[in-house]
Order: C-alpha cells, then structure tokens, then sequence
C-alpha cells in the first residue's frame, strides 16, 4: 500500500562544546529529518549558526549567480575533486571579476542592438515615401510632419486649420506634410491642425554626413547592427569556452559550500542554552540502531540520543499510532528535571520541542494499471511505437525529474499500447497485422481479439462493456482491500468493517446479484452470453449467441443472487452503523463499477476517429457485415464485386492528384489528432480510473515530506 515508513521521534541532547562533531556525523549520515525549536522551553533559546555561515552563504550566492549566467548543467561536471578553502576562495574570485566583466559587456552589447533595430523599425517608413532624410528637417519658416493617416483626411484638417497658409502632401500610406503658418513663432501649429486628422506622427531620424537617403540609413544601421551581433557573438564564445574550464569548479564549489552552509545554519533549528543543545527530528524506525551507535561512537558519552516515541502513518499521511518510548530514570540526560508527585513518587520529564513533530512521508506514485488502462483504450501498434518514441525523448532529453517521471510513464503506455494494436492486428487502424500475420503466418482466422467497431464484431463492443466492469471488480476490491488493512491496522475489527468492509460487501453483493440468473430477464441479455458459448444463456433464446470469451459461462444461479442481495444489504446496514449520513451514497458501488465502462466507451470511439481518417484517404467498402479498407483496388473494382451500394467512400488516394495531396493531409494530420487526443481522452480517463476511482478508497495524502539533514556528495569527494 502506499503507506509512508514507521517512524521515530529522538532527541540529541549534549554539551555544546561538541555540537560540531555531532552536526557532522549527522550530516554524514543524511538520515535525521530536523525539526524546528519552537519556543516555549524555560532557559533555552534558538540557536545560533557556526562561525563562518555569512561568508559561505555569500560565495554561496556568488557560485549560483555564476551557474546561472553561465548555464552551467548538471552533465557539465568533470572528475569529483577536493576544493579547500584558499582554492575556492581565489578561483572564486578570478572567476567572478571575468564573468562579471563579459556578462556587463553582453548586456551593453545587447542594449546597443535593440536600441539599432529600433532605430531601423523607425526608419523603414521613411524608405517607403522615399524622400532624402535631409529634406526633413532643418527648416526656419516651414514644419514638417512625416507618419501614417488617411490623405484626404489629413488634406481636410489642413484646410480647415486657419494658422496654416500653404501646404504640400508627398506619399500615400506614408505621407510627408510640409506646411507654413501664418506666423513663424507658432511652432506647434501643424501639430494641432493634425490632431482632427488622427495622424499617426514619426520621429524624422537626425543623420550627419552624405549618407541621407533612407535606404542609405537603414543599410548603415543594418551594418552597425551586423557588427554588434558579430561582437556579441564573440562574448558568448568567451562566454562558452569559461563555462568549459568552469563547470566542474563551479559544481563542485556550490555543492561544498550547500554543504557547509546548512551546516552551518543548523543549529538555527536547535533549542540551546550556554551550554548545551536540544535537538530533535524523525528516522525510519528500523534505523534508530544504527543512528545513535554513530553518534555514540563520534562523541562517546558526551552526547545523548534517545528514542521519543514511534509513530505509524496513515495513507494521508498523518500519525495514526503513537507508541511512547519513556527513558528510565538512569538514562535521564542532564537537562532533564525530576517532577515530585503529590503521592511522594518522582516522574522523569523531558523535554521536546514541539507536541507533534510532523508527519513525515515517504510516498510511492506509481501510476500503477494507468498503462495497461490507456494501452487497451487505444490499442495499436503505430500509435504505440510513437507514445514510446516520444516517451523516451522526454526520459532521455530532460534532467528535471517530472518530465523523467512522465518519460518512463509515457513509455510504458506506449508498451502497453503496441502490446494491444498487436492483439488487435491494427497499425494506424489498419489491420494489417491482422491479415500478414495473425492470418498469413499463426493461421488464425482473424485477429485474436477485436474492438468491435465492425457491424459483425459487435459483440466484442458488449464483451468489453462487462469485461471493464469485472477489472473495475478487481480493481476496486483492491483498493478496498488496502483500506480495510490499514483500518483494521490503526482502529480495529470495528472500524475495519464498518468504514471499508461495508463498501466491500457491498460493492460485491450488488454485482454479484447482477451477474446472476436471478431476474435475468429484467437485466441485459450481453451480460449472459459474453463468456457463454454454449447457447446455454437465459437470453440465448436457445440459439448459439456469438461469444467473444466461450467459457461456458453464463450468469450465477439465482440463489447466488439473493446471496449478493443479502450481502448488499448487510453492507448497507454496516455502514449505517460507523456513518449514518453514508447510507444514501451505498449505491455508489454501482456508479463506481459503471465508471469503468468509459475503458470500452473510450477504446471504441478512437477505433472510430482512426477508422474516419483512413475512410476518407483509402475509402472503403461493405461485406459480410464488415468493413474493408481500398488498399489494392480503386472503388470501381469493389463496385463491379459487391455492388456500388458497398462502397462507403471511393476515398481520396483514388481521386487524382489534388485529391491525393489532400487526402495525404488528412491523413497525417488526423492521425496525429488521433495521438493527440489519445492523451487527452484516453489518458485522462485513465488517470480519472487510478487517482479517483481506485486511490481514494485506501489512500488520501498529504503529510510533509521527509527531507533528511544531509546531501549525498555527486562533485565533491571528502577531504
């Protein structure tokens, strides 16, 4: 089940004097989940960080502020090595002045190129109304204007402007305006003519020298431009080539000063007096051993390590059982006071830094039967082989560790997805595999099971109908299973049973009611006769009804039915007793079960989607109640067969040309809609299945995390 580890609550109590080499065996061990001192204990007070924690916590900032300008990957690393404190301190700093000096030059390198293609954004227009820059400006008596309106809009607002006395308009969609008011001091007068005319105003460009044509300009800018981009490709060479001699400095220096950082820092996270230390935190249980003989070996009897309590951990993640684990009163520490007792007798008492601790969780996500759920749903070996493909480019493409996580999940329903299209003989909807091998090598007659889209096949779509709702059976009775252990587990036999095992005799006496003969003729006749073969089923009406399972099979008998009816009841009333206000939802064992029909409803409406798509490139055609795609012939040859009333669609292939390009489009791309979609549809449905459907019943989450006080060395080795 997905239940996190026991674990236990200890205090590490000793003399300050030895606080180092306590930190530095527990560190070692990465194992003690610490948690924070949070007040309330008379004469201790936080702790404070060792000596040097500023000054490592500085370079500390100084090494990721270098990763980051630098790019630096954890696949960049080099052979571990030993960094000492003159090392990294001098490296440090000769890297930092060189980084800093090409990082600041890149980004005034990078400011002059946007400021450049501005300028060339601005100036383009003015190519356009092809009129020499100098021209533009300059003027004593007349103003100009250059921008985007409409003309005779801009016409109309000039001769109404009564401070303008002549005007002249150049350009259409760019236009330049050259207008003189009736007084030279009016400066803004042409500006304020325009405004009626929403007049989109640009800034005339200054330019200097001979070069005064716009084309002229933007090439000059466009060479500036040029020569930036070659400079700034230069500082990213430099760039790169200090990130290769770095990297391996740079990792192996941010992983020794992590290190000692949270060292350093931890001590924040004890209760202190002048003297002594308090420190407690979490460790799986079965390890306790092994902790305190490490301690006890580096500090001798110096230091203290006792076990507080046990703790068990429901599926949310919070303490369900609490076992106090109480120290005699000769292995009291030397903090611990004696509490005298009105009846005379003393009682030791310690201390702890907070009432609960935490919970602390280990958790297990497999997505467990999601693969083999959405594999089934889409069932063929095209799309397989590229669920897998991409998949692995995920896995393999990405370090963080969700897209790892959805790589390897992705693979394994890509798996899953080939292993079905195998069974279901389809490659891209194509039963192909159906005809070349299951037909054409094993001798089969077709494919050893089908999705039931044929007219003639439909009773594989009815056996898939029953079959999701016994793996829902299955699916669901496990979950139930692990819920009822961890109740029985934490609360007894009663609760056991009032919270899960109504669910279970319920869920089971209903279907198992259904499935029997008991009112067969009130339920529907598929259910009997999809495992039957034998014509034996009580809706068989005596005839040999087709079977896509013949194991004689063919409903309960119906004292089996009133057995279920009877378990079903008890279950109700079960639940009635723990939880009076869940009666109403007992018939959700129903609805829960019904749930798991979406597999066949999902399976059949993307064998629908595939089957279009390649309907409408290959077309296809009617017999014997079933449908077969124009792989060999043209739609004519199927017509002078079967009839042109069997053929479906003549299909674009047999079109001509135009048709047979169009109709390559559209089988691309609805085949990768059909992947597409399979994600969407199938894939969600199967998470819907395992996260909501089968998870709840056993499991809720939550908790904190355990995140143990320690860090595996991947760059460094010990010095």
């Amino acid at each position: 089940m997905l239940r996190p580890e026991r674990m236990s609550k200890v205090s590490v109590t000793g003399a300050k004097a030895y606080l180092d080499p306590v930190i530095e065996t527990v560190h070692g061990m990465n194992l003690l989940h610490v948690t924070d001192y949070a007040g309330g204990w008379d004469g201790f007070v936080q702790g404070d960080p060792r000596a040097g924690a500023e000054g490592a916590a500085e370079k500390l900032v100084t090494v990721r502020s270098l990763q980051s300008i630098l790019g630096v990957e954890d696949e960049d690393a080099g052979p571990t090595r030993v960094l000492d404190d003159e090392e990294l301190a001098a490296e440090l700093a000769a890297l930092r002045e060189e980084v800093n000096a090409l990082d600041d030059r890149r980004d005034e390198l990078r400011s002059e190129l946007r400021s450049v293609e501005e300028r060339i954004e601005a100036a383009e227009p003015f190519a356009e109304l092809g009129i020499d820059l100098d021209l533009l400006q300059g003027y004593d008596a007349v103003q100009v204007a250059v921008g985007e309106g409409d003309r005779d809009a801009v016409e109309r607002a000039l001769v109404d402007a009564p401070e303008i006395t002549e005007y002249e308009l150049f350009g259409d969609n760019v236009i330049a305006v050259f207008a003189r008011p009736d007084h030279a001091d009016e400066d803004d007068a042409l500006v304020d003519a325009l405004v009626s005319a929403e007049f989109a105003q640009f800034e005339v460009p200054e330019v200097e020298g001979e070069n005064v044509s716009p084309e002229g300009y933007v090439r000059e800018l466009e060479g500036e431009r040029e020569s930036i981009r070659s400079d700034l490709d230069g500082v990213e060479a430099e760039l790169a080539s200090v990130r290769e001699d770095a990297a391996g400095f740079l990792l192996a220096a941010e992983e020794t000063l992590a290190i000692r950082v949270r060292k350093a820092e931890a001590p924040l996270s004890f209760a202190t007096t002048h003297n002594a230390f308090v420190a407690e935190g979490w460790i799986p249980t079965d390890r306790y051993a092994e902790f305190a003989s490490a301690v006890q070996e580096a500090v001798g009897s110096h230091v203290e390590v006792e076990e507080l309590e046990r703790a068990a951990f429901g599926s949310d993640g919070e303490v369900q059982v609490r076992e106090d684990v109480p120290p005699a009163v000769e292995e009291s520490g030397p903090d611990e006071d004696v509490e005298t007792e009105a009846d005379g007798e003393s009682e030791p008492r310690r201390a702890v830094a907070d009432g609960s601790g935490g919970s602390v969780v280990m958790r297990d996500d497999d997505l467990l039967t999601f693969p083999a759920f959405f594999g089934f749903m889409i069932g063929d070996l095209g799309y397989g082989i590229l669920y897998a493909a991409i998949g692995y480019f995920l896995y393999s493409n990405y370090d963080s560790a969700a897209f790892k996580s959805m790589g390897g999940v992705t693979i394994a329903a890509g798996i899953f997805t080939a292993l079905f299209g195998v069974l279901y003989g389809e490659l891209f909807g194509l039963h192909v595999i159906s005809t070349y091998f299951w037909e054409g090598v094993v001798g089969l007659h077709s494919a050893p099971i089908h999705k039931g889209l044929q007219p003639a096949d439909i009773y594989w779509a009815q056996a898939w109908l029953v079959v999701s709702a016994i793996v829902a059976l299955i699916h669901l009775n496990i979950g139930y299973v692990f819920g009822f252990a961890e109740e029985l587990e934490f609360h007894g036999a009663k609760a056991a049973l009032t919270e899960k095992g109504s669910w279970l005799l319920g869920m089971n006496g209903l279907w198992l009611f259904v499935f029997s003969r008991l009112y067969a003729g009130k339920k529907p006749a598929f259910i009997f006769t999809v495992f039957d073969g034998s014509g034996a089923a009580p809706e068989a009406a005596g005839e040999f009804a087709s079977t896509a399972f013949a194991l004689g099979f063919n409903g309960f008998p119906s004292v089996l039915g009133y057995v279920g009816l009877g378990m079903f009841l008890l279950g109700a009333a079960l639940l009635a007793a723990g939880a009076p206000a869940e009666i109403l939802e007992i018939f959700d064992v129903l609805v829960n079960v019904l749930s798991y029909t979406r597999i066949a409803a999902v399976l059949l409406a993307k064998a629908g989607m595939a089957f279009v798509v390649n309907l409408l490139f290959f077309g296809a055609y009617r017999h014997d109640g079933e449908f077969h795609f124009m792989l060999d012939h043209g739609p004519e040859y199927y017509a002078a067969e079967y009839g042109r009333e069997a053929v479906m669609f003549g299909g674009l292939v047999h079109g001509g040309a135009a048709a047979l390009v169009g109709g390559l489009i559209v089988l691309v791309l609805g085949h990768l809609l059909v992947l597409a979609l399979g994600v969407t549809s199938a894939g969600l449905q199967a998470v819907r299945l395992e996260y909501y459907e089968f998870f709840s019943k056993f499991f809720e989450g939550g908790g904190t995390e355990y995140e143990p006080f320690g860090r595996e060395r991947t760059y460094t080795a010990e010095e």
